[in-house]
């Protein structure tokens, strides 16, 4: 299981696989299809990776410089509501985390780090999306040997971020669970979908309400 695994390399696992799921139809419109049990960890890294990899397409889709305006905000909305589902997400695993060590107690000494475990799991999943696809642009047969080789030094140094990377996960959370790091769940304050913060919303409703 995931316990007596690096979490890291179970996370990686997932991710790829996520990944390698989605390019199966390459459609941002197909439907999840999450095959780990729902109270599993397994289950929200997966979910998590999968949004991510159809926020990237949306936003390959909305580069196009002759996009139709209204696909265009369609779009755009759309990379809105992913936004706030990767953040809800990411608060979620942080949940599973803080729940898994509640009966560590800190040491005095304890610090905290400058980003939680779900934040560098999300950065984890960013990297395994952009190893695939730098390796898919590596890989492309009607490119130049210089294109190529220009990925090929990009991979090599993704490749080993997501070494560090996963490493640096792996201790954080072995640091966590001997009390050596504490950590604390701050409820992300995302802005600019809430009609309390967001002026665009709250002036356009003050509007309405005249």
């Amino acid at each position: 299981t995931m316990e007596d695994n690096k979490i890291s390399n179970s996370a990686l696992e997932i991710f790829k696989q996520s990944v390698d799921d989605y390019h199966k139809y390459d459609d941002i419109a197909q439907p999840i299809q999450n095959p780990y049990p729902s109270d599993s960890l397994s289950h929200l890294l997966y979910k998590k990776n999968w949004i991510d990899t159809v926020q990237w397409h949306y936003e390959d889709i909305i580069r196009d410089p002759n996009i139709n305006p209204e696909k265009g905000m369609d779009i755009k909305r759309k990379i809105d509501k992913s936004n706030q589902d990767r953040t809800e997400m990411v608060e979620y695993i942080d949940s599973y985390f803080l729940n898994k060590f509640s009966q560590i107690v800190p040491k005095e000494t304890a610090s905290i780090n400058s980003e939680s475990p779900a934040w560098a799991l999300d950065r984890l999943s960013i990297l395994v999306l952009k190893i695939y696809h730098m390796d898919e642009e590596y890989k492309r047969e009607d490119a130049g040997e210089e294109h190529k080789n220009s990925c090929k030094q990009k991979l090599d140094i993704l490749l080993e971020q997501k070494k560090d990377l996963a490493e640096a996960i792996d201790t954080l959370l072995n640091d966590i669970s001997t009390g050596a790091k504490k950590m604390k769940l701050y409820k992300q304050m995302k802005m600019y979908n809430d009609e309390s913060l967001n002026p665009i919303l709250y002036k356009k409703n003050e509007g309405e309400a005249r």
